[in-house]
């Protein structure tokens, strides 16, 4: 941990706990906030509008 120091006062750096993963709904779609399990899919298929893409 560093120590740092802010208009004479000192603050200790606190690590980063992971986030929980949340599945999120946007105009009927589903999203995924885990980065490790979308990495899982190398080929997703995105709408836009109407047309369909594959990446």
């Amino acid at each position: 941990m560093t120590a740092l120091l802010y208009r004479g006062n000192s603050y200790e750096t606190q690590a980063a706990s992971p986030k929980a993963c949340f599945k999120l709904t946007y105009r009927r779609e589903h999203y995924n906030t885990c980065r490790e399990e979308v990495a899982n899919n190398p080929h997703p298929s995105l709408t836009y509008r109407g047309a369909s893409y594959t990446k």
